[in-house]
Order: C-alpha cells, then sequence, then structure tokens
C-alpha cells in the first residue's frame, strides 16, 4: 500500500494544527482535511500516516481516529441505499484496506492498535464473513504463529482483534443469519481460543510466584482477552463446543478466582481486571444457561464471596467489586436465593459486603473534587451497576425480592444507627447521613418503578427531619458531598412532593446554584429543571382517556424566576462551569416557562450571547451548546411574542454573532443559526429589512444547501420567509430556484422529507396564480421518483402534499395537473397510492389533512362521481373509515408522548422528520381550523352527498366497504345524526 510521502506530510501537518489552540489554524487545518476527504485514496492515506512510524505520534492518533470514524461512516453496507453511493468509499479502496489493515494492526503502537482494531470491526461489521472470508483464517494463523513462539504480545494483538470482531454477537438482534455468522466463528475459532487460553494459563500458573508484575502483565492480558471473547461467543446460545469443555474452562476460571499472586502484581491490578472478565462470564451464564452452571454455581458464589472480603491496594478492585455483586445480585435474584436465605449470611451482606462499598471512598471525594462531570455521570446518570454504591443497594434489592421484611429490618436498623453516629459527631461523620440518604434513594419506591421498593423509614418523617434542614441550613456551603446527596434524593421524588412543599423549598435550593461546588450546583439546576416538567395526569371530559397536564406553569414560577436567573447567570461563570449542561438546560427551562419582562429580558439575552461568542472559539460541548440556543430561542419566542417593541433589540444583540457563525462557517451552529433566523422573520412585520433581504438571497444560493444537516433548519427558514414574503417569488427567477433545490433534495432517500416539507411550505403560502406554471414540474419531479422509490415513508409524505394541494387549490386542480402529465393517470395513483397508504398515515395533522382531503375527492371530485368509478369510490372511503377509527388514546398518546423533551429529535410538519430547537417556532399550522371534527365532517359531507341522489351510494358501501368498517360509519352515522340514504 504506497502512499506517497508528501501526502503523508501534508496530513500529519493539518492534524498536528487541528489540535492547535488557535482557532484560526484549527479550522484552516479541519477544512484542509474535510477537503482531502473528498478525494480517492484518501482512507488510504489516513491508515498510512496511522503505520507510518516517521511521523509525530499525535498526529498518527488523530489519523487512526479519522480512519475509524471514516469507515464508520463511508464503508459501503450490504443494504445501502443506492442515492448514497456517491458517499461510500470506492471498492478499490476497501479491498487494499482489507488486505493490509490486519497486518498493520499487528505492528502500531498500542493506542492507535486500539483505534485500528475498531476500525476492523467497523469494516468487519459490513463485510465479514461472507464479503471477507480470509480475515478469520488470517487471524487463526496468526496466533498459532504467535503462540508457538511464545510471542504474548503478539497474542494479545490479534486476540484484540478478534475480540472487536466477535463483539457484535453481544448486542445483536438474534435471526438466522447471525446464527449463522456466528456458527462459522465457532467453527474457525472456538478451538484455538481454547488453545491460547489454556497455553496462558499453564504460563501464568509457571510465573505465579514472580513478583515483577511488568512480566505478568502481558500473560494476565492474554487471559482477559480470552474471557471477553468467551463472553462474546456464549452470549446468544451456550455452543456445543463450549458445553462440551465447560469443566476445563470452569476450572481456569475458579483458579484465578482464588489464587492470590505477590503483593507487587495485586498491585499492579492486572489480576483483579482479569478477575472481573471471569465475573463477568460467571454472570452470563447464570442469567443465560443457569441449568448447565448449576453444579459449579455453590463453589463459584463461595469465591466471588472470598474475593469481596479481601483487601488489597489494586486500582481494578472497584471494577472486580462491581462485578462480583452484580453476580452476587443474579444468583439472589434466582431460584438459588436460599443460598443467602439465613439471618447469618444477610447479616453478613449488609454488614461486609453492602455498608462498607455504600460508604463513600477516598477515590469518590477525589472524583467529587477534580472530576465533577464524571461523578455526575456515574452518580446519577450510570447504570445501577456502574458505581459500588450502586451495584451494592441493588443486591439488597435483590435480597429484598424474596426476603423483603429481612431486609427491611437489616436496612432500617443500619440508616437509624447511620443517622445516630451523625448527630453524635456532625462534624466527622457527615459520611454516615450521606450512606443512610443514599440506602433510603436506592431502596424506596419511585413513581413509576415496579417491583414495589422496600419501605426502610417513614417519608414524610424522613424528608421533614433528615432532608429539610440540610436544604436549610445556615452554613449551606458546608459538606458539599452530602449536600448533593439531598439535592439528588429531592431530584429523584420531586414526584413525590406536594406542590405547596417544593415551591416552599424553592428559595433555599435556588441558593444552591451558587454554590461552589461544581456537583451541588448542577444537582440544584437538574432538580429545578426536572421540577419544572412533571406532567400529572388529567382525565379528558366525555372520554375514556387521561391527557397531561404540567403541574408547574408560569404563575408558579414566576415569583422565583428572576432568582433563578442571576444565581445561573454567575454560577455559568464559576470554574469549570463555564459550559455546564446542567446549568444551562435549567436557564433553558426557565426561560421557556416564565414571564420575563424588563430589563431582565436585556440582560439575559447579553449574557446568553456573550457565551455564545466564546463558544464560537471552540464548540467543544454539543449538549450545553444545544441548550444555549434553546434559551435563545425561548427567550426570544416568549417575550418576543408578548412584545413586539423587543424585535430591534434581539435583531441588534443576535446578527452579531449569527453574521460570525455564517461568515466563519462554524458548521456545528449554521442549524441552530439558520432556525434562530426563521425565529426572527417569524416575529417580523413586512417590509422585511434589507438584512432579511440579504439573508433571503443566501437561503436561495444552491451552495448553501450542500450540508445535509442545515436542510431541515434551511427550509424552515424558507417557511417563513414565505410566510412574510410569497410574492418575492415572482422576481428574479426565485421559484424556479426553489424547485430546483427540492428536486436535489428529493433525489436522495436521505434528504426527501425536506424536499416534502419545501413542497408543502409552497403550497401552503403560494397562491395557485403563481404556483400554476410550475405544478405540472413539481408532479414530474415526485412521480419520476415515484418510479424508484415506493417505501411507505415516501409514498405516504406523496398522499400528504396531495391532500394539501387538494384542500388548498381544489379537487379539480388536483386531478387537472396529474392528468396533464399522463392521462387518467390520478386514478392510477389513487387506486396503486392514495388508498392502500392512507390507513397508514400517522401524526394528528396529518391525519385530519388526508382525511378532509379523501373525503372531498369522495364527495366532489367528478372522477369519483362517475359510475364507472363506484369500487374506488368504495375503497376510498374504507381507508378513510380505517384511518379515523384509530382510538382518541393513540391520539392523545402522539400529542403527548416527547412534546417537550427539548433535547430529543421529533417529527413536526406534514409527516416530515424534522429536528428542530423546541423553543424556537410554534407548531405546526392546521390549514382546516374551521374543520373542528375529520369524521363528523366525513358522515356530513356523505349524508348531503347522497341526499342528492338517494339510493346510490348505500349498495356501494355495503359491496366495497369491509364489514368492520361497515359497522364503524354506522356508528359515526349515529353519533353525529347522519344518515346516508
Amino acid at each position: 500500500m504506497e502512499v506517497p510521502p508528501e501526502m503523508l506530510d501534508a496530513l500529519a501537518g493539518w492534524f498536528a494544527q487541528s489540535l492547535s489552540p488557535d482557532a484560526a489554524a484549527r479550522r484552516a487545518a479541519e477544512q484542509s482535511i474535510s477537503s482531502a476527504a473528498a478525494s480517492p485514496g484518501f482512507a488510504l492515506a489516513l491508515l498510512g500516516l496511522a503505520a507510518s512510524p516517521r511521523h509525530d505520534l499525535q498526529a498518527r492518533l488523530a489519523a487512526a481516529v479519522h480512519f475509524k470514524n471514516l469507515l464508520r461512516r463511508r464503508w459501503p453496507k450490504p443494504d445501502a441505499d443506492a442515492d448514497d453511493a456517491a458517499d461510500l468509499l470506492p471498492a478499490s479502496d476497501c479491498a487494499i484496506i482489507k488486505t493490509h489493515l490486519l497486518q498493520l494492526l499487528l505492528t502500531a503502537p498500542p493506542l492507535i492498535q486500539a483505534q485500528l482494531s475498531e476500525a476492523l470491526a467497523a469494516a468487519a461489521a459490513c463485510d465479514f464473513p461472507a464479503r471477507w472470508e480470509s480475515l478469520l483464517p488470517s487471524i487463526v494463523s496468526s496466533l498459532g504463529t504467535a503462540v508457538n513462539a511464545g510471542d504474548v504480545v503478539a497474542t494479545n494483538s490479534l486476540l484484540a482483534a478478534a475480540a472487536s470482531l466477535f463483539n457484535r454477537f453481544r448486542n445483536a438482534f438474534d435471526n438466522n443469519a447471525l446464527r449463522l455468522d456466528l456458527k462459522y466463528c465457532l467453527e474457525i475459532f472456538a478451538a484455538p481460543l481454547l488453545e491460547v487460553f489454556l497455553f496462558a494459563s499453564r504460563r501464568l500458573q509457571a510465573a505465579a510466584t514472580t513478583a515483577n508484575p511488568l512480566e505478568l502483565r502481558p500473560v494476565f492480558e492474554c487471559l482477559r482477552l480470552c474471557c471477553e471473547i468467551f463472553y462474546s461467543l456464549n452470549s446468544i446460545d451456550l455452543p456445543e463446543f463450549f458445553e462440551d469443555n465447560m469443566r476445563q474452562w470452569m476450572t481456569e476460571f475458579r483458579a484465578f478466582l482464588t489464587t492470590s499472586y505477590p503483593p507487587p502484581v495485586e498491585a499492579d491490578g492486572a489480576p483483579d481486571a482479569l478477575r472481573a472478565a471471569v465475573c463477568d462470564n460467571l454472570q452470563l451464564y447464570m442469567e443465560k444457561y443457569e441449568e448447565e452452571f448449576r453444579a459449579y454455581l455453590k463453589e463459584f458464589v463461595e469465591a466471588v464471596w472470598g474475593l469481596l472480603m479481601a483487601h488489597t491496594a489494586s486500582p481494578s478492585r472497584a471494577q472486580l467489586a462491581v462485578t462480583a455483586i452484580r453476580f452476587l445480585t443474579t444468583v439472589a435474584e434466582s431460584v438459588h436465593h436460599a443460598l443467602f436465605g439465613s439471618p447469618e449470611a444477610m447479616k453478613q451482606i449488609c454488614d461486609s459486603v453492602v455498608v462498607p462499598n455504600l460508604r463513600l471512598q477516598d477515590e469518590d471525594e477525589e472524583l467529587f473534587e477534580g472530576n465533577w462531570v464524571e461523578y455526575v455521570r456515574r452518580d446519577s446518570e450510570g447504570s445501577d451497576a456502574d458505581t459500588l454504591r450502586r451495584a451494592a443497594c441493588r443486591l439488597l434489592r435483590g435480597l429484598a425480592a424474596n426476603y423483603r421484611e429481612q431486609v427491611a429490618a437489616l436496612v432500617s436498623a443500619q440508616v437509624q444507627q447511620m443517622l445516630a453516629a451523625y448527630a453524635a459527631d456532625r462534624a466527622n461523620n457527615w459520611k454516615e447521613k450521606d450512606a443512610a440518604i443514599y440506602l433510603v434513594i436506592a431502596l424506596m419506591q419511585k413513581p413509576g418503578a415496579t417491583g414495589g421498593g422496600t419501605p426502610v423509614v417513614d417519608m414524610e418523617s424522613f424528608f421533614t427531619s433528615v432532608i429539610v434542614p440540610e436544604l436549610q441550613a445556615p452554613d449551606w456551603q458546608s459538606e458539599p458531598m452530602l449536600k448533593a446527596t439531598v439535592l439528588r434524593f429531592l431530584k429523584e421524588f420531586r414526584d413525590q412532593i406536594p406542590k405547596a412543599t417544593a415551591l416552599a423549598l424553592l428559595p433555599s435550593v435556588v441558593r444552591f446554584l451558587t454554590h461552589e461546588s461544581n456537583v451541588v450546583h448542577s444537582y440544584a439546576a437538574t432538580f429545578i429543571e426536572n421540577l419544572l416538567i412533571i406532567k400529572d395526569a388529567v382525565p379528558v371530559p366525555g372520554v375514556n382517556t387521561v391527557t397531561r397536564s404540567p403541574r408547574y406553569v408560569a404563575a408558579d414560577i414566576n415569583p422565583f424566576a428572576p432568582q433563578i436567573i442571576q444565581n445561573l447567570s454567575t454560577a455559568l461563570s464559576f470554574p469549570d462551569s463555564y459550559e455546564n449542561p446542567y446549568l444551562m438546560k435549567c436557564l433553558m427551562r426557565v426561560l421557556g416557562i416564565a414571564n420575563i419582562t424588563g430589563q431582565i429580558v436585556h440582560e439575559i439575552t447579553a449574557r446568553l450571547v456573550g457565551i455564545l461568542m466564546e463558544v464560537c472559539n471552540n464548540p467543544k460541548n454539543p449538549d450545553f451548546n444545544h441548550y444555549l440556543f434553546e434559551a435563545l430561542a425561548a427567550v426570544i419566542g416568549r417575550t418576543g411574542e408578548q412584545d413586539p417593541a423587543l424585535l430591534p433589540a434581539f435583531e441588534a444583540s443576535l446578527f452579531p454573532v449569527l453574521q460570525r457563525i455564517l461568515v466563519e462557517d462554524i458548521s456545528e451552529f449554521w442549524p441552530y443559526a439558520f432556525q434562530i433566523f426563521a425565529q426572527l422573520v417569524n416575529l417580523s412585520r413586512p417590509p422585511l429589512s434589507q438584512n432579511y433581504m440579504q439573508l433571503f438571497g443566501v437561503l436561495l444560493s444552491n451552495a448553501t444547501w450542500d450540508r445535509p444537516p442545515c436542510v431541515p433548519a434551511l427550509v424552515r427558514l424558507l417557511r417563513a420567509f414565505l410566510r412574510k414574503i410569497p410574492n418575492e417569488l415572482n422576481q428574479e427567477g426565485r421559484l424556479p430556484n426553489i424547485l430546483a433545490i427540492s428536486r436535489s433534495l428529493l433525489s436522495r432517500s436521505s434528504t426527501e422529507d425536506s424536499a416534502f416539507y419545501m413542497l408543502n411550505t409552497l403550497v401552503e403560502n403560494v397562491g395557485l396564480d403563481i404556483m400554476n406554471p410550475y405544478i405540472n414540474e413539481i408532479w414530474s419531479a415526485l412521480f419520476t421518483r415515484l418510479q424508484s422509490r415506493q417505501a411507505v415513508k415516501f409514498v405516504n409524505s406523496l398522499v400528504v402534499f396531495m391532500s394539501l394541494v387538494l384542500v388548498k387549490y381544489g379537487s379539480g386542480v388536483l386531478v387537472s395537473s396529474i392528468d396533464a402529465i399522463q392521462p387518467s393517470l390520478f386514478s392510477q395513483i389513487l387506486q396503486r397510492f392514495w388508498i392502500p397508504n392512507l390507513k397508514l398515515i400517522k401524526g394528528a395533522l396529518e391525519v385530519k389533512l388526508t382525511a378532509v382531503a379523501s373525503t372531498k375527492l369522495l364527495c366532489e371530485s367528478a372522477v369519483l362521481l362517475d359510475a364507472a368509478a363506484a369500487q374506488l369510490w368504495g375503497k376510498l372511503l374504507d381507508s378513510i373509515v380505517t384511518l379515523l377509527s384509530k382510538t382518541n388514546q393513540d391520539l392523545a398518546q402522539e400529542q403527548n408522548d416527547g412534546a417537550d423533551a427539548v433535547d430529543i429529535q421529533k417529527t413536526s410538519g406534514y409527516s416530515v422528520s424534522f429536528v428542530r430547537l423546541q423553543y424556537a417556532g410554534k407548531s405546526e399550522d392546521d390549514l382546516l381550523k374551521e374543520v373542528n371534527d375529520p369524521k363528523q365532517f366525513l358522515v356530513t359531507s356523505l349524508a348531503t352527498l347522497s341526499a342528492q341522489s338517494p339510493g346510490r351510494f348505500g349498495p356501494v358501501i355495503e359491496q366495497h366497504v369491509d364489514p368492520a368498517n361497515k359497522s364503524a360509519l354506522l356508528q359515526l352515522c349515529a353519533a353525529y345524526n347522519a344518515n346516508i340514504v
């Protein structure tokens, strides 16, 4: 694989510059890399640089990371859409990569090797084994050579590659194709894996007394990798080979758990890393293959329990303890729970396993002070087994499943003991109170949880006597870890705190927003934000369903909003919280709910714009940046609508930074900038200023649409302009330009949603007099695309668009304009696509639009009212009734799910997937406001039609409408007092 040296040198220079603190140099380098990515052989050049020993290690590592990400994005997938083929790596490059990647991986330094292993896994996920048959035999052959030579380092490199290859079996959806791939891998690799495992185990036994960890570390690593591969190959089912050889594997596993190594070796952490991998395998077998594993269970429970009793200075002991406790938890939750059922065993678990691992450790305090982001992730965002504390509590919950009263008594006594210790010496025993609160958080029932919880305290009394005093304490800056746990308690049980109590405590919580600890002010912000999104179930009158209504509204939060905003603004200037996503998310939520006026609006807008100016220098925190733009959108949206006089101030503040984003090509922020621009345009009154008209010109440039992530935001901005200045499309060839852009978007499945959104926008906002010369062009483009693209999503979008044309311009225009393309084409489209897909339409607005449009077709269109079209008429009615038979519960669910999940991608508009800033605009307009109920519209329209031709439509309904739908139609007629005669 030959890559020109000058190309490698150029790439190395760019990657070195991409790490520069100078924003201009960094962006120039990133642009150079981005431009080079489009050229043939770029992936080969990246691989060549990653493998080049003459270049700087940091540049090589950056190239390896880029290479891995490139393969994840652009490696050809077997089921890839033909539309996206241009973005994929050429087949010739892929063939060269597959030829050289494994060998280059074996010779690379460890850091680069890890990236190349992931790259290999990315390519193998698409090609292995069917299109890369040589890969696994090559690994096995090289493994044999390395083992025969006693080369453990080379063996580990090959095992790492195999581990990344087999990792797919852990989480993939089980199906026949996957099992065939697994069978292939087992046939080739299962026996060699056992050979390597036993080779490394013998090597370890021979050197068990060696006190030099550097000599033994590669052997432990080899065994750990074997255990990882064991897990992957056993994840789907118990393979016959592993069942036949279970005794050999289990004998070695038990030896690793029960053998002690010299203190320097134990302190190195490698033995515990291996033991943790063994415990993962025991966990797997206990969960999935309990019957085959039960013969070994008792001895492994004893071995794992013994490990938890032992204490070492190993840096891997915490991870081992987590996996060991997880295994014991699985046993405790199984039919074998009696192993822990005696009072003595249970007390020993509580005293020797749970409590020691529940108390804060020195490393917890170090993490709290030194890496608050990681502390928060582990403490409040991780899984149950992420930390020792959570794993220990889960073990208790597992025991409580079968021994609830015993566990409750033990834990209740332990909580009281901890609180008594705290009361006796508050200054030195605050960790006892922290542990007591943590126990209550872990074991008490939370809203929406299953399993019943374990009542260890009276919650109301505990809240009043333990939690509230910490919130209201005058020394609120003291014991920050305890304060953080108290705030976590509030967050966990926020739904259970009465509204009046929560509002009374809010001032106490608000002051914690300026606490000097990053964790504490982050937890305070998280509690406030979580509090404001609580919804309560409210029955819908007259309907057997419920809707969800916010518990806290503007009137509740308004008295506190100025102080919350001020404190959050202050906290955002604290060290390490300049880009704290929890603070910004809370600020976003408060601004989106509270009514703020006057000077506060100007101050917070200026503050947010200042922060945005700063992050433009180096956008590195996507969550923070998202909430920052949401906060801006919330200020503009809520206050701008209430007081239009604020718009000039918003424009003066925002235009400089938004223009900087476009001019300096800060690509991460382009979609946000266009959405904010759209919001400002929506708030403006025609005639629009020159600044906006210049932006309109940029919007109509083809180059602006070349970035797929920006397309939905651009369509939203176009929509805003068309609402304000639809007649401007008649000037300077703008409408043909927009239609050309829509055709380009329509040609790719990844952007076809945006093409429909653009066409919908045109029809909604532009009159037929302007659109008429171009309507045939639109149909030609859509139906040409339909010939090769008949996916449900595309056809549904087409049905919605045709419905929109009908509602806006009339059924005659719809039918005649389509038939102008080809005679009787509309009838063919109706029969093949409209009628079958109508019943698949989703979304409240879309269902209403398509149902009303279809009803108008039934009752107004000459094509369908022709006697020869009776069958077509009946089938269309059948689809309309199916569509409208969706339950109110379904529609309520659609309307409520994710409605205020600001950071979740949301589908909006006429069945078009559109990721947007939730606070940056209103919901989509309903063009059929005069139709309150599409069901009533259907039956009253049918009644009117049938009254004009009595006796004509009853037989058609009898013959062509499904019996269930006939019954549903009769019920609708009765409900709305309409008759089809």
